[in-house]
């Protein structure tokens, strides 16, 4: 269950750092308010992406027995939809505009990029795919594996958070569009090799 919990970190990780707009908006809260008002927005949003990564997560392990019949497609779709993912966030660049979200305190900065982040369904579209890709519902382990992979995305994408709340607060001179960039293409890779690695185990 650990090697779960760290691919799911992982994943986490890579699927929060693109900085689109809420990573623009968690980064100018961070600026303007201090580095606890960005970590906490940053939560609202890894919330979010564990909400509808359960969804996507426990959807797949109760269609087990469908996905096992299929899995080789699926494995195959999962992981040129990763492919895809990763190209697209190497070749992006950072976005110039901040989510619209108004929050004061701890709670409503909390609540606004929860519910931001929530209204974009798309998402739960994108975890399908990844997790299909990874195996989850057809790797024999059940709920188990899937509450694990979760609880990896939701550290992967809270450590992402702190880290990147730290990390403007202490160079805040610094943290330019280029360094946005890099972060983009660092990301990327990381998505990139995931369906890689997801196209060679289903092909073997």
């Amino acid at each position: 269950m650990l090697a779960l919990v760290l691919r799911g970190f992982l994943l986490g990780l890579a699927i929060a750092a693109p900085v689109g707009p809420i990573g623009v908006l968690c980064i100018r809260r961070t600026l303007a308010q201090g580095r606890a008002i960005g970590f906490v927005s940053g939560l609202g949003a890894a919330t979010a992406d564990v909400i509808y990564g359960g969804i996507a997560a426990f959807g797949l392990t109760a269609i087990s027995g469908l996905l096992v019949r299929h899995r080789a497609w699926l494995g195959v779709a999962g992981g040129l939809f990763l492919c895809y993912l990763g190209v697209r966030t190497l070749l992006a660049r950072p976005a110039a505009e901040a989510a619209s979200a108004e929050g004061r305190g701890f709670a409503g900065a909390y609540f606004s990029t929860l519910l931001l982040t929530l209204t974009n369904p798309m998402t739960i579209l994108s975890f399908v795919a990844v997790f299909a890709g990874l195996g989850v519902g057809s790797a024999g382990n059940g709920y188990a594996a899937a509450a694990a992979i979760v609880l990896g995305v939701f550290l992967g994408s809270s450590a992402w958070w702190f880290l990147l709340s730290g990390g403007v607060s202490l160079v805040r001179d610094k943290f330019d569009a280029r360094a946005m960039l890099w972060v983009n293409r660092a990301s990327g890779a990381i998505i990139l090799a995931f369906g890689a690695a997801a196209l060679v185990s289903t092909i073997r």
